[in-house]
């Protein structure tokens, strides 16, 4: 099939898929959130890896890295903390991803796969789901910063364009995944989305409604959020998402203005941060008596809040950072 026909049969499921996601916009998709009350975030990502581990990132080495993600123990270290839900990243700059995605692989052309030949995100839902712990996943909403090939063979172009054939190629990617997992995953977090003026506000597909449309095409309930980057308050960018993202790095300096009912302007309240030096790194910059309060503080005003911590190799919450999270989880305890 030619790469027309594909995005022409990719625009017309994109339209009946938007007609049932605005149909349902009136619903709370993110009411299981504010009983969730908190989560937890890990950035599994094969460049940030390799750097830890001094090494060379190749396709074999990802697929050995995910074939030992123990999600098992993951899953009870999160259980015991209390965690109402879990965030991984399915990739980012790097181009390699924990999932595989045949859509993805034909728009690029790069063999073999940097997709993994093992589906973690399904493999982490059965784990989770046996103890009652949502799972979400992040996607940034460019290309691989760092994949040449990819970036060229996408159209993406950095900088606030439209970008217009390169968005069309991106939701069928997201929509395969979406698909793929259907109700297993409860929510999305699209990281960079910092031109929707020029890329999402219109009312031509591609553009907002259809972006979310594409997250929701397994599962209509799926909370979505697109993040601006960090800013000063907390805010809501479209009517399309159901929560926001809520990135900030400085958790001491969290303003919540305008909230009324846990909510802004209609998105259900969370905050994104993290507990280590950096994102996805680094040792605890914070006591635990910070992190609770904080969490409490957000809590108070009706928001939910996801705690980033590092995460090993094999899957592995260090030791400190899940002392910190339980401390979290005992103070924001779920009935």
């Amino acid at each position: 099939m030619t790469r027309m026909n594909w995005l022409c049969r990719g625009k017309v499921s994109l339209i009946v898929i938007t007609f049932f996601a605005l149909a349902g916009e009136a619903q709370d998709q993110a009411a299981w959130m504010t009983e969730a009350r908190w989560g937890v975030m890990t950035h599994y990502l094969a460049d940030w890896k390799a750097l830890e581990m001094k090494e060379r990132m190749t396709v074999e080495k990802w697929n050995e890295m995910v074939g030992h993600f123990d999600v098992e123990a993951l899953a009870e270290q999160l259980k015991s903390v209390g965690a109402g839900y879990y965030l991984i990243t399915i990739g980012q700059n790097s181009g390699y991803y924990l999932a595989p995605n045949a859509t993805y692989d034909r728009f690029v052309g790069i063999e073999p796969s940097r997709c993994s030949r093992r589906d973690l995100v399904a493999d982490l839902y059965d784990a989770l789901h046996k103890r009652e712990i949502r799972l979400m996943v992040y996607l940034p909403s460019g290309a691989p910063a760092g994949d040449r090939t990819a970036r060229e063979a996408l159209q993406w172009q950095n900088g606030p364009h439209r970008n217009r054939e390169f968005q069309l190629k991106w939701e069928l990617v997201i929509t395969e995944w979406s698909t793929r997992w259907g109700p297993k995953v409860a929510g999305w977090w699209f990281d960079g989305c910092y031109w929707p003026n020029t890329m999402y506000r219109t009312e031509q597909i591609p553009n907002f409604a259809s972006f979310a449309a594409a997250a929701r095409a397994g599962n209509s309930g799926s909370v979505v959020a697109f993040n601006p980057g960090v800013v000063p308050r907390i805010l809501s960018v479209t009517p399309h998402e159901d929560y926001t993202a809520g990135e900030i790095s400085d958790p001491s300096r969290i303003e919540i203005r305008r909230a009324v009912g846990g909510k802004i302007d209609g998105a259900q309240v969370h905050i994104l941060s993290y507990l280590g030096e950096r994102w996805g790194m680094g040792r605890p910059r914070f006591a635990a008596e910070q992190v609770v309060r904080w969490s409490e503080g957000i809590r108070k005003q009706g928001g939910v809040i996801t705690w980033d911590v590092p995460i090993q190799p094999n899957g592995l919450i260090d030791q400190p950072f899940i002392n910190q999270l339980a401390a979290v989880g005992k103070a924001l305890r779920r009935p």
